[in-house]
């Protein structure tokens, strides 16, 4: 258990701790001159069951409430100290304020300087404190009367904080490891040590580490756990660890840095956040520069508001442009002052650390962040996935919450969740998914029986909420091994159905296929020839090839001069015998006599073969690529066999002309195999 100090300067914290411990936390020369706390100072006090409860004593001058923050955000109980003579002071209420945003829920009231002054005035003084914490956590905060001086009430403060700390609670000790650095120091014979409070989670020696958000590696060498050697360090004690590793230097860790679990280390710039505006503070404004305490770091940001205002003493939604980077977790603590570190203004919890530029406050957004709001994680999660757009990163969703490794299969086992890649999703949404998919394809179908499928990119376009290209990819490798939709290169279609063409067409192209088969099958006419042949208009013949192409009938080799996809496996073999004839690489004119055909049309074929990696060409020769042999279908008496690549993509093209046709296809990519 940690238990801080709070209060206004000269109010006999540091001695109230001293006569509790026995340990002198004003440690610099400056403060033993000026008989006041600048630093943060640390005692550590055992008890008869073994344990150890910790003291942080912080300062209580106004201009050292950054370092009274720093200290404050690892503390489970409040020892609010309040001299009898003084009273309530300005610094008395700050740190009451700091506390209660920070969360800190229990305190105990220590009435210092008893001996100075008459029972009405510790009595009055009572009055005051209890009209300060009427309202919030520390309402029923036990207040003793005690002198440092003469020891009256030092006993019964004693066991009342030592009863406190028996009845305490650990802390999340199941989490990811991360250490809030308040000290970074070179202690001789040892080297680097970095002391501060264990925040969730646990450490060992041995243990591999980063310290962030810098990112510096590291490994614990050794440990001192509430100042005693220790073998681990677990959530709520104060630790010092001494770490080693390439660069690990004094110098090279900051104060306000994490020391944490290296699959927590990704710090942000930006995070939207729940904020508690403090009564008689200005109206928060778009923009405004703010100085941002989190644990022991403090940095500058700038506020966003996402709420429409936010009254004093209310709460409201903001989000925190930060000048750098930080190493956080969801529901952190934080406090917000001036720029010119005179004013505490509010304070809150972090919602979300990875929160987005743009529509940030769209009602999607806000249902999001209303989800992120709860404090259990399983609920928390499956609010956010109650919301558009129905998935997220559960991987990400516990480092954010600093939960432990196992974390994210447990929740998808205790909410049952679809897992496609990174992402979940509630079982329902990903039947709505599933079902809006093919519904699509079955009236895409239904509107183009001629074509073989519908494009990934206009599926995922047809359908909502829109995801990422990359994540929906996944999603449909899901769907493919479900069997509900089947890939037909860069096209999808449902199982069972395939391209059909009209009656007409049909016919059109039984009177087209003997024109480029059979003799002509190597030099097959081109469009305007088959249109002057059949006496149709040129444009129908082109549409109707191009879309036989599609199903994988014929291939555009050059501009309206189209070859059977079987003749073109032929000139393959062909291609092949004359680069097993000719190992160094054969040439146009050898591949133009064993087609028989003219150089043009030769060329324009090795070429086409040259563009889809069929041949590879060096100069004036060529030589065969066998991992493509089988690119058009099996070669002429060869066993059956698959493609060697999936056929439709956008890098089969002619280079020539590029067209579209009904569906938004290029048409020159490569059919699927029908």
């Amino acid at each position: 258990m940690i238990i801080g100090t709070a209060g206004h300067i000269d109010h006999g914290k540091t001695s109230l701790v001293r006569r509790l411990t026995g340990v002198e936390t004003d440690r610099l020369k400056e403060e033993k001159a000026r008989g006041i706390s600048i630093a943060l100072g640390f005692a550590y006090w055992p008890q008869v069951d073994g344990s150890v409860v910790g003291f942080i004593d912080v300062p209580g001058h106004e201009k050292f409430v950054h370092t009274m923050l720093a200290g404050a955000a690892g503390i489970d109980l409040l020892l609010l100290v309040v001299a009898a003579d003084d009273g309530v002071m300005p610094q008395t209420r700050e740190h009451v304020a700091i506390a209660r945003l920070l969360g800190i829920n229990e305190a105990v009231v220590a009435i210092t300087k008893a001996d100075l002054v008459e029972a009405d005035r510790i009595e009055a003084v009572e009055n005051e404190v209890a009209a300060l914490l009427a309202s919030g956590p520390f309402a029923r905060a036990p207040m003793l009367p005690v002198s440092t001086l003469t020891g009256e009430g030092l006993p019964a403060l004693a066991d009342r904080l030592a009863a406190r700390a028996r009845e305490a609670q650990a802390r999340q000790g199941n989490g990811a490891f991360r250490l809030a650095v308040d000290r970074c120091f070179t202690l001789q014979g040892a080297g680097t040590v970095v002391t501060g409070t264990v925040l969730s989670g646990s450490v060992t020696v041995g243990d591999r580490i980063v310290v962030s958000p810098g990112g510096l590696p590291a490994r614990v060498r050794s440990i001192h756990a509430q100042n005693r050697p220790a073998e681990r360090g677990v959530a709520g004690e104060r630790c010092a660890l001494n770490l080693a590793g390439p660069g690990v230097t004094k110098d090279a860790i900051r104060h306000g840095e994490m020391v944490l679990a290296p699959a927590l280390h990704a710090p942000t710039p930006r995070i939207d956040a729940e904020v508690s505006r403090l009564p008689g503070e200005k109206a928060l404004t778009m923009w405004q520069p703010v100085r941002l305490h989190h644990a022991a770091a403090e940095i500058g940001a700038r506020i966003v508001l996402l709420n429409e205002g936010i009254d004093p003493g209310g709460d409201g939604l903001i989000q925190l442009v930060l000048d750098e980077p930080i190493a956080a977790a969801t529901l952190d603590r934080f406090v917000l002052r001036d720029t010119g570190a005179s004013r505490t203004i509010g304070g809150g919890r972090f919602l979300d650390l990875r929160a987005p530029e743009r529509r940030r406050r769209s009602p999607e957004r806000l249902a999001q962040l209303a989800a992120l709001r709860l404090s259990d994680p399983a609920e928390a999660l499956h609010g956010l996935l109650s919301a558009p757009p129905h998935h997220a990163d559960i991987n990400g969703f516990a480092r954010d919450r600093a939960l432990a490794p196992e974390a994210a299969d447990n929740l998808t086992n205790q909410l049952d969740l679809v897992r496609i890649g990174p992402l979940a999703m509630l079982p329902a949404h990903w039947q709505a998914l599933a079902q809006a998919a093919t519904a699509r394809l079955d009236a895409f179908h239904a509107e183009h029986p001629d074509l073989p499928g519908m494009g990934l990119e206009r599926l995922r376009f047809a359908v909502a909420p829109r995801w990422p290209a990359p994540l929906f990819r996944q999603a449909l490798a899901r769907l493919t091994q479900d069997g509900v939709l089947v890939p037909a290169g860069s096209w999808l279609r449902r199982p069972g159905y395939e391209a059909r063409l009209s009656p007409d067409d049909e016919a059109l192209w039984e009177r087209i296929m003997p024109l480029v088969a059979d003799d002509e099958r190597f030099r097959p006419p081109r469009v305007r020839d088959i249109a002057q042949m059949l006496g149709r208009p040129e444009e129908e013949i082109r549409r109707l090839l191009r879309l036989s192409g599609r199903r994988g009938d014929v291939h555009e080799v050059a501009l309206d001069h189209f070859f059977l996809r079987g003749t073109l496996a032929e000139m393959v073999g062909i291609a092949a015998e004359l680069a097993e004839a000719h190992p160094a690489g054969f040439n146009a004119a050898q591949f133009r006599d064993r087609l028989d055909n003219g150089r043009k049309v030769a060329i324009q074929i090795l070429e086409f073969f040259d563009r889809h990696g069929v041949t590879i060409r060096r100069g004036d020769l060529r030589r065969i690529n066998r991992r493509r042999l089988d690119l058009f279908g099996p070669l002429p008496g060869s066993s059956d066999g698959g493609e060697t690549s999936p056929v439709g993509r956008p890098d089969f093209k002619s280079g020539r002309g590029r067209q579209t046709v009904s569906g938004g296809f290029d048409s020159h990519s490569l059919p699927p195999v029908p």
